[in-house]
């Protein structure tokens, strides 16, 4: 027979089996044995444990770092813009400048890749660049121009002189040891190579037509034999990519006009490397 202890200990088990959900077995035999509480399989504290389980979520992936975006400049946007020419993406410059006519073709480039098109260079759309084209030579980078002139030559310290560089392929009018304008030029080819060393300027043209090769040379400043400085349209329209038949061409038209003014018969011309 149970005592008056044990009946106690039953019934608050069972109330707090009723509570919680349990189901209370007495043990088999005269009562004295221990009683066992079993608790049912989807019992709240079971789902709590499974939901905890679940794997948690993958971060969000960061986007790729990016190198150029509109508005920088220097030499690392003439490269994007030199590799963007050799896949056809890009048709102007390189300038320098990452400008409106860059983004767009950076866009292009992307979106024709698969990639977010973003208009801005980021790693990703830079590696794939890279694997597309060549490293880009000196006169890939300044085809059109904007290069560093290089020190002018001893020879260009005195009077008024068109002091023109083989070297850095520029040309500085000079005063008296001062550069008042400088500006890319282009030289001829292997095969009509631009004579070197000191001249003057003998003969001036405004409207000159060349008579060997019917081809106008605009602006024309003779300084040894049929050779002279003087506009030339195709060095504005292909850049380094043509050569002249011996004379210096100069591909900024405002500034050779304005020169053209300023220089008289009889300046110097120095031609060096």
């Amino acid at each position: 027979m149970r005592t008056e202890g044990m009946r106690r200990v039953i019934a608050a088990l069972v109330a707090v089996a009723a509570v919680g959900g349990c189901t209370v077995q007495a043990s088999e035999g005269d009562g004295k044995g221990p009683v066992r509480v079993e608790l049912p399989k989807s019992s709240p504290s079971s789902s709590a444990g499974a939901k905890d389980d679940k794997p948690a979520a993958e971060p969000t992936k960061a986007p790729p770092k990016v190198l150029l975006s509109p508005g920088d400049t220097g030499r690392d946007v003439r490269e994007l813009q030199a590799r963007l020419r050799q896949v056809a993406w890009i048709f102007e410059g390189p300038t320098g400048t990452y400008d409106g006519t860059t983004e767009e073709a950076v866009k292009g480039f992307q979106g024709k890749r698969g990639l977010p098109k973003t208009g801005e260079t980021d790693a990703v759309t830079w590696q794939r660049l890279l694997g597309m084209t060549h490293e880009p030579g000196k006169w890939e980078l300044y085809l059109m121009g904007g290069q560093p002139a290089d020190k002018p030559d001893a020879r260009c310290l005195t009077g008024r002189v068109l002091c023109i560089s083989k070297s850095s392929r520029t040309l500085r009018w000079m005063v008296d040891g001062r550069t008042v304008t400088t500006v890319p030029v282009r030289f001829g080819s292997e095969y009509t190579p631009t004579r070197e060393g000191v001249f003057s300027v003998y003969w001036k043209s405004r409207h000159h037509v060349s008579t060997l090769y019917d081809s106008p040379m605009p602006y024309a400043m003779f300084f040894s034999g049929g050779q002279a400085v003087h506009y030339s349209s195709d060095f504005a329209a292909r850049g380094y990519a043509g050569a002249s038949h011996g004379c210096v061409n100069v591909r900024d038209e405002a500034v050779i006009a304005e020169l053209f003014d300023e220089v008289r018969d009889g300046d110097k011309v120095v031609v060096h490397w």
